[in-house]
């Protein structure tokens, strides 16, 4: 009998990252080109650093920009190819991207807050949501980890600082609250 080996026969650990506000700056009309993608300052570092770990590193985004008619799918996958060059050229590795391009009237199950994309990368690339993180700029974002069980960060970048003060209203008090995504990444690295 032949045995065929699967990539990762143990279950990853995983630090799920939001793009638009982690990454790259959150713009008010959306990320609609290249061109207007603006990288955060370290984020191309902290990236780079969680690559030395044993963490895979997925990036989970809604683009409603798509489900608006803003700009297609195929733009967006060029965006992403962008960002993703950017990583790979600052030493940094991406195991998986995950996309929603629903309008939010849609109520799909993969659009944040709901857990839809993270269920998904973990049975696609096998990864342990349960010693995972979601570093995230949004309530949603913390809300969709949660749901998954996994657990959450919130930066001060994109829209963190602003979305910060939702939560104490929303019970969510213990979610940890850090500069960017570089203090995320040293403090999972630092208790990891």
């Amino acid at each position: 009998m032949v045995k065929v080996p699967t990539p990762y026969s143990k279950a990853r650990k995983a630090v799920f990252l939001d793009r638009d506000g982690v990454i790259n700056r959150n713009l008010n009309k959306y990320v609609l080109s290249i061109e207007s993608v603006q990288l955060i300052p370290r984020s191309l570092q902290a990236i780079a650093n969680l690559a030395q770990s044993e963490y895979a590193v997925v990036i989970v985004t809604n683009q409603s920009a798509i489900g608006r008619g803003l700009i297609t799918e195929e733009i967006a996958q060029n965006i992403n190819s962008f960002i993703l060059e950017k990583i790979q050229s600052a030493n940094g590795i991406i195991d998986g991207i995950y996309l929603c391009p629903h309008h939010p009237k849609t109520h799909c199950v993969c659009r944040k807050p709901n857990p839809g994309m993270l269920i998904q990368a973990a049975a696609e690339l096998n990864l342990d949501l349960e010693n995972s993180w979601l570093i995230g700029d949004a309530i949603t974002d913390i809300q969709a980890s949660i749901a998954a069980n996994v657990k959450p960060i919130m930066v001060g970048t994109g829209r963190g600082t602003e979305q910060a003060a939702n939560l104490n209203s929303d019970k969510l008090a213990h979610v940890p609250f850090v500069k960017d995504l570089y203090e995320a990444i040293e403090d999972i690295l630092s208790n990891a």
